[in-house]
């Protein structure tokens, strides 16, 4: 079983900057992939970015392209959003995921951290 720990998330203001973390415990021998999805209110939860453990990445998301970058230390298991030129529509509450592959990313299959809150002031 793997648990995931999110942290980093906060207020800011507009043009801002945050970086999320998300750390793995547990059985992390079987995470080969990582992502971050958020989820705004009233809204249906969207895949931000994900990352292999090979280095591949998926995404980012078009609303968030050149803006956000994801990244990870496959050996702590650790993954990383930076976020810059936030922008108000980029509240949501931001969640961690870890699967063995990537079909099972985000899916039933996978693991989910509990969210960490990123709210941006315009």
């Amino acid at each position: 079983q793997v648990q995931l720990v999110e942290s980093g998330g906060g207020l800011v203001q507009a043009g801002g900057s945050l970086k999320l973390s998300c750390a793995a415990s547990g059985s992390i021998f079987s995470i080969n992939v990582m992502g971050w999805y958020r989820q705004a209110p009233g809204k249906q939860r969207e895949l931000v970015a994900a990352i292999t453990s090979g280095g591949s990445t998926s995404g980012p998301a078009d609303s968030v392209k050149g803006r956000f970058t994801i990244s990870m230390d496959n050996a702590k298991k650790t993954v990383y959003l930076q976020m810059n030129s936030l922008k108000p529509e980029d509240t949501a509450v931001y969640y961690c995921a870890a699967a063995t592959t990537p079909a099972g990313l985000g899916s039933g299959f996978g693991s989910w951290g509990q969210g960490t809150q990123v709210t941006v002031s315009s």
